[in-house]
């Protein structure tokens, strides 16, 4: 309430020094407005808009030192008029020859103090100090203690800070303030452009018109001040009020900047708003990526999560992810832990208070998101796993496959050989004892070598890797203790894991099987679908090692029984 009131009785006296500036600008003959439309509405659209917008600042956005800082500076364009003798008022016009001139360091300081009214590093803080000693002591102050309006006219004001007249005196501290405030409020132009240049994307995206805006008007004031090197004063010739009406438009510009970012702001307060009710509903995995992305205005945005207890970061589903090197990535932290990493346009992310609101707001979907991920990743880590296990023992197959065939049967092959022809000598010598042990011995030799060849081809048969889940199948059932009927097949190729994982599934449950089996392949959308129906099924059936070989395919496996019949259903996605 009492903030209010303030602002109320701020306001009020800006309206009266308005109006007050506009009559003094008519009465007086040394004035930069004059008496003319164009220059009244310059007057007062610059001081009024800057002191509105430094008043809506300081209690509506609760920016006490930007407020005041452009409020003042509203105040010092207006008082520009009130160093004139014919103001009238000896007050006035006392606090007009020593204030006359401060309106460009104000609103260097505002400038460079933007959004949040602070001065970064000793340079900028070096040089609008220098512009208040240039503008305010060295024009307006030192000069008001020798200047006596009464030498000029008789009935001009009192200068209530006169110690002594001195016009010599007077000129040369005028001169050298004019050079003064010529160079430091140069200097304040170039560091506000310099800002705006180094400035991040999303500062830029804020407050380039407040930068460039300022920019502008410094660098109007400090031409201003030139051009009045050779009169001594701050002189209002033709050239000098071209300048000013040219300050007075940079000046709305810079009210219009403050306005944009106090309209973006609020933009981005709504977006926060938003992202809580988005976050209400339970967005789905990758959900809050999405609205993310919105906030911040990157659709490529990129969000990972990273395991506790390791350096890896996965996605929404728990898939291991490499963020782009070419972004920028900034760290979600709520309280010691880091929540999330995100990836995106280098220097969109800068906005501090951005991210302390969004983290906020967002910090306990992303919590329940993270720990989403961090259980679908370690999932993605056991499936992996397990395939990679199951790999391995297919790969043992095929090397003891290959050593069977190229080893033992090859040597096996060879010893029925050397009989044949040890029996093909004895049988010249009349020996049909020894004959009849080597026929023998030979018949159990190519029976020995039987098995193995059966041996090594169930192990993995060749057919599965140069024909095709189908042709396996069919060579099983040829070959099979039991009957196999097969009601359909796929003739598809799939991948290798997957084709695998299907054959294991019928060879194991016709091992078990003590009665016939059906089987049947299909592929139906995107997955290939095993059937088998198998009745009296033995014990010996490992169905949790059917599932992790089915589950290394990433497929799901589901068995149920009825009547006797047990049937085993296995699904898999599809890879060719």
């Amino acid at each position: 309430m009492r903030q209010g009131s303030i602002a109320v009785g701020v306001a009020a006296a800006g309206v009266a020094a308005g109006i007050l500036s506009l009559s003094f600008a008519h009465r007086g003959s040394n004035s930069f407005a004059g008496s003319s439309v164009a220059g009244g509405v310059a007057l007062l659209s610059a001081g009024w808009t800057l002191l509105g917008i430094g008043l809506a600042v300081a209690v509506l956005r609760r920016g006490g030192r930007l407020g005041a800082l452009l409020a003042a500076a509203g105040f010092a364009w207006l008082l520009l008029e009130w160093n004139n003798p014919e103001v009238g008022p000896a007050l006035a016009f006392t606090l007009g020859t020593v204030l006359y001139a401060a309106c460009p360091a104000i609103v260097g300081h505002s400038v460079l103090a933007f959004p949040d009214g602070r001065l970064g590093s000793w340079i900028p803080r070096a040089a609008v100090a220098g512009a208040y000693v240039a503008s305010v002591l060295m024009l307006g102050l030192l000069p008001a203690f020798l200047f006596d309006p009464a030498q000029d006219c008789g009935d001009c004001p009192r200068n209530l800070l006169l110690i002594a007249g001195h016009p010599t005196g007077y000129a040369d501290l005028n001169r050298a303030g004019l050079w003064a405030a010529t160079v430091a409020v140069s200097v304040l132009a170039l560091l506000a452009a310099l800002k705006l240049v180094r400035s991040s994307p999303a500062a830029r995206r804020s407050g380039w018109l407040v930068l460039g805006a300022g920019t502008v008007y410094l660098a109007l004031a400090a031409a201003t001040f030139a051009a009045s090197l050779g009169h001594d004063f701050l002189w209002p010739g033709s050239l000098e009020r071209h300048l000013w009406r040219a300050q007075a438009v940079a000046l709305v510009g810079v009210v219009l900047g403050v306005g944009w970012a106090w309209v973006r702001a609020d933009r981005r307060r709504s977006s926060v708003a938003r992202l809580v009710v988005e976050l209400a509903q339970s967005p789905p995995p990758g959900g809050l990526r999405d609205a993310l992305g919105d906030i911040v205005g990157d659709e490529t945005l990129e969000l990972a999560y990273p395991l506790e207890g390791s350096d890896r970061l996965v996605d929404a589903d728990g898939h291991p992810v490499v963020l782009s090197a070419e972004k920028e990535q900034t760290r979600l932290v709520g309280g010691a832990r880091t929540l999330a990493v995100l990836a995106h346009k280098r220097g969109l992310l800068d906005d501090e208070q951005l991210m302390s609101e969004v983290t906020a707001a967002a910090r306990l979907a992303l919590e329940n998101e993270r720990l989403q991920a961090e259980v679908r990743g370690r999932l993605d880590e056991l499936r992996r796993s397990r395939a990679r296990i199951v790999e391995a023992g297919d790969a043992e197959r095929r090397r003891l496959e290959r050593d069977l065939h190229d080893g033992a049967q090859q040597r096996l092959a060879g010893l029925a050989l050397s009989l044949r022809l040890l029996r093909s000598r004895l049988a010249v010598d009349d020996d049909a004892a020894l004959a009849t042990e080597l026929v023998s011995a030979e018949a159990d030799l190519q029976a020995a070598i039987h098995e193995l060849r059966e041996l090594a081809h169930g192990i993995f048969p060749a057919e599965l890797a140069d024909r095709g889940l189908a042709a396996a199948v069919i060579a099983l059932a040829e070959n099979s203790r039991i009957p196999i009927r097969i009601v359909g097949v796929s003739v598809d190729r799939y991948a290798p894991e997957v084709e695998t994982a299907a054959y294991v599934v019928v060879a194991e449950t016709a091992a078990a099987a003590r009665r016939g089996l059906v089987v049947s392949t299909a592929r139906q959308d995107d997955s290939l679908v095993l059937e088998v129906e198998a009745r009296a099924l033995g014990e010996q059936l490992d169905l949790a090692e059917l599932e992790d070989r089915v589950g290394a395919a990433d497929g799901r496996l589901l068995v149920t029984r009825s009547n006797g019949a047990t049937r085993i259903r296995a699904e898999f996605p599809c890879g060719s």
